[in-house]
């Protein structure tokens, strides 16, 4: 959500701001909007004044005895009641309008993101690592996926999920089951013991002003599960982390507030038909460890360098070769003022791959969820908000697949993880 006293003070700041995301000019329609609401709302004043001072005439108009100036007093009281009422009307449909327009309005690019039309135009920062080369042709993990066999079946199997709840669906069983659960726990570990995150089990359904909160509506609902009632299901468990922190005014001393969970993870994938339809890539539903940080607006820069690496480290210990891109104007999520992804190398498709992304908000989640903190020298001051994966559980254990599958179909596990697999190094 956007301050509209900022952009009364700075619209061009604002268009300017938009035009690098590729939006016409706003400000004009927006504080055309706001003038309607606050001359509706000095008529509102101006008649609440007029009431107030004809009341207290009707009392003296009595005391003199002076019943006929008691009436035209009256009915003046009811004439401006009738105003007032009318007002309240003009400014609450007025500003539901205009909160609709800032609500569908994207957060600024910071001023250090490079400008692009696209994710062709994002930039290459770092890469970890050098692509395996393969004696034989690697195998896509599906195909991996698949030829696993567990007594009660293909360890990855898509046919039955499908048939209980058809496409992009799947159900892992025996050692790539445990393989998910140990990449997880992994996961974990790293982010609570060596990066400080607190380990949370938040709610995995949440009603509308959570979801409006994180952005995620009204502008993406077509993205969301709703279920017969007023809840939906996360997309991401940053929607349950973040608003742990929605109306309320955080000690200063408090922050950071670094928050992780494990979560399933819902998304529709309304806008990707006909992408990624084979395999584990992109799902309905999905295994996530998030990270979400709360931070003063003055240590948000350093946090999102410091969440990059903790999402890297990850990579790191599994050796899985990754690079890490800096977004570009035109690709930037909607709540994001700058991002980073983490693209891991996926052998069968000869490139990388999304398997992370980490965003600085600002403060756009947090006037929209009214999140503070107590400021030593200032009135209460918003907090700033990040968040990143740490990582996509199911989009890690596919690159385990493919980057470390032998020639006969069998999966090294990664040194790493062969403690989580209690002492498993192959499996076949």
């Amino acid at each position: 959500m956007h301050d509209i006293k900022a952009i009364r003070q700075n619209p061009q700041t604002y268009d300017k701001a938009w035009a690098r995301r590729g939006l016409e000019p706003q400000s004009k329609t927006i504080l055309d909007k706001d003038i309607l609401v606050r001359q509706a709302l000095k008529v509102q004043q101006d008649a609440e004044a007029a009431r107030n001072k004809a009341s207290k005439q009707i009392g003296a108009a009595m005391g003199r005895g002076d019943k006929e100036e008691a009436e035209r007093l009256k009915l003046e009281v009811v004439g401006a009641k009738n105003i007032i009422a009318a007002m309240g009307a003009q400014i609450d449909s007025e500003k539901a309008v205009l909160n609709d327009l800032l609500a569908g309005l994207p957060n600024l690019p910071s001023d250090t993101v490079p400008d692009g039309a696209d994710e062709d135009e994002n930039i290459d920062l770092r890469k970890f690592g050098t692509p395996k080369t393969f004696d034989f042709k690697p195998k896509a993990h599906d195909d991996l996926g698949a030829a696993l066999q567990a007594p009660n079946g293909s360890m990855m199997d898509f046919e039955t999920a499908a048939k209980m709840s058809g496409s992009r669906f799947v159900v892992l069983s025996g050692k790539l089951a445990r393989l998910d659960r140990a990449l997880a726990a992994m996961m974990l570990d790293i982010q609570t013991e060596e990066h400080g995150y607190t380990e949370t089990i938040p709610p995995f359904l949440v009603k509308a002003p959570a979801l409006y909160g994180t952005g995620q509506l009204p502008k993406f609902e077509e993205d969301l599960f709703k279920t017969t009632g007023d809840h939906y299901l996360i997309p991401t468990a940053e929607v349950s982390l973040t608003n742990i922190v929605r109306a309320s005014i955080i000690d200063s001393e408090k922050l950071p507030i670094r928050l992780t969970a494990h979560t399933p993870c819902f998304r529709s994938e309304a806008g990707s038909a006909g992408r990624d339809t084979k395999g584990m890539i992109r799902q309905h539903q999905f295994n996530k460890v998030e990270l979400v940080s709360i931070v003063k607006p003055e240590e948000s820069e350093a946090e999102h360098e410091r969440m990059i690496g903790c999402a890297e480290e990850i990579l790191k210990r599994l050796e899985l070769p990754y690079k890490v891109i800096e977004l570009c104007t035109g690709d930037l999520g909607f709540g994001a003022q700058k991002t980073y992804d983490i693209e891991v190398w996926l052998p069968s498709q000869e490139c990388y791959r999304e398997i992370s992304s980490v965003s600085n908000c600002g403060d756009f989640q947090a006037r929209r969820m009214n999140a503070r903190y107590k400021h030593a020298e200032k009135d209460n001051r918003f907090v700033h908000t990040l968040n990143g994966s740490g990582l996509a559980v199911g989009r890690t254990l596919v690159a385990v697949l493919e980057n470390y599958q032998n020639a006969n179909g069998s999966i090294a596990v990664p040194k790493a993880l062969v403690p989580y697999m209690g002492g498993v190094e192959v499996i076949d």
